[in-house]
């Protein structure tokens, strides 16, 4: 097992390609893989992720805006999330990852391969609220899925609640969206949004894997919710990035 970029009491990030180090990992020792995909959005191709100045309409910005392309989103993409689903039921009892929403019809075709790997359970709706990218329709909806492994005699499930839904409104649970800085990760997700489903899926004390782990965003809210992670990010500047913002969380 490779040295992990950063550790403290309760994360461990490595610097590397996920379909390298997941098969490294131990087996039984996550709960869940909650994680958001860089797949299957064409952001090396249109103009949301690698302009969005200009897809948010903000003309003096998109002068200075530059591509920000991701790595293997491109017609690979596919492939590259069934791997990451075959791997992951090897690993984890329980996956929630984000499910994008087009131009295509993501969502129905990863919906598909992770029922392959897991029994498949819901499909929720995060409304972020007006206005979303794009231009006819515009994108004010992600998908999150989630599926369970197969064969168990139990959902994880670890709300007392009876009123969780499958669509998140705005504000629910103090999630909000997130416009991306020129500087930032380009698809940054809330805190708050990964606790959600930490919290709903996995027991305190337990660990996490997030294999896309971008800026580190669910190290942080395992941290908060009193959990462990395993985060794995190809791009080191994204380490670089996880590591300065995981150092400054309190330890507990």
């Amino acid at each position: 097992m490779k040295k992990p970029y950063y550790q403290n009491d309760s994360v461990a990030l490595y610097h590397g390609d996920c379909f390298e180090v997941m098969p490294t990992l131990e087996a039984g020792i996550f709960s869940a893989a909650i994680t958001d995909p860089p797949y299957g959005h064409n952001n090396n191709n249109n103009d949301l992720i690698a302009r969005w100045e200009a897809a948010l309409g903000l003309k003096d910005k998109a002068k200075e805006s530059k591509p920000r392309p991701i790595p293997s989103d491109g017609p690979e993409a596919t492939d590259n999330f069934e791997r990451f689903c075959q791997e992951a039921a090897r690993l984890c009892c329980c996956c929630c990852c984000g499910g994008g929403g087009g131009p295509d019809p993501q969502f129905a075709r990863w919906s598909l391969i992770l029922d392959r790997y897991f029994d498949f359970a819901q499909q929720v709706i995060w409304d972020k609220g007006k206005m979303g990218m794009g231009w006819h329709y515009r994108r004010s909806t992600e998908c999150i899925l989630v599926g369970y492994r197969k064969g168990l005699k139990k959902a994880p499930w670890y709300s007392t609640s009876h009123t969780i839904e499958n669509i998140i409104r705005p504000g629910d649970y103090g999630i909000r969206k997130i416009i991306p800085q020129k500087d930032d990760h380009p698809t940054p997700k809330p805190v708050e949004l990964f606790a959600h489903f930490i919290r709903l899926h996995t027991p305190e004390g337990s660990t996490i894997l997030d294999p896309f782990a971008g800026a580190g965003t669910a190290g942080v809210a395992a941290m908060r919710t009193g959990r462990k992670a395993v985060l794995i990010e190809l791009e080191e500047k994204y380490c670089e990035m996880a590591a300065k913002r995981l150092a400054k969380e309190p330890q507990t």
